[in-house]
């Protein structure tokens, strides 16, 4: 069975799409080929490594891309992950290609103590998780 391409896209490819494709790695990686970009490369963001590694997953070899047009019009699923990345995805011309927005906020931009921030961290992570779970249940 050729496994269908899902295509993570937020505007840094450094927390929430790294987090989105460590999951779906780990629970649909036999159904799916699976990629994240951004609208920039930011690098991977060092406490989206940790809070993924305390969740028993390693991210820490993934790369922080820039959206590939070829792959963006060869995937059967794009996940926008935040509103940003939503609003100015490129144009897919693809149209066999579905588009959904997860909206998380961004961690990154949590400002507190480092508890505070890892704390945020890791409802995010948790959220990203749940949502992966369900779509890999669902069997899309």
């Amino acid at each position: 069975m050729e496994k269908k391409l899902i295509y993570f896209l937020c505007t840094g490819n450094s927390c929430r799409s790294q987090m989105a494709d460590g999951f779906m790695k780990e629970f649909g990686g036999d159904r799916y080929e699976i990629y994240s970009a951004g609208l920039e490369a930011h690098g991977l963001n060092p406490r989206a490594i940790q809070t993924m590694n305390e969740a028993g997953i390693d991210i820490s070899n993934n790369t922080s891309d820039v959206i590939d047009p070829e792959i963006l019009n060869r995937a059967d699923y794009v996940v926008t992950l935040c509103g940003h990345a939503d609003e100015h995805c490129p144009v897919i011309s693809n149209s066999s290609v579905v588009k959904w927005h997860w909206g998380f906020e961004d961690p990154a931009k949590t400002t507190g103590t480092e508890e505070e921030i890892m704390m945020h961290f890791r409802i995010v992570r948790d959220a990203i998780k749940a949502r992966i779970v369900k779509f890999v249940e669902e069997g899309q």
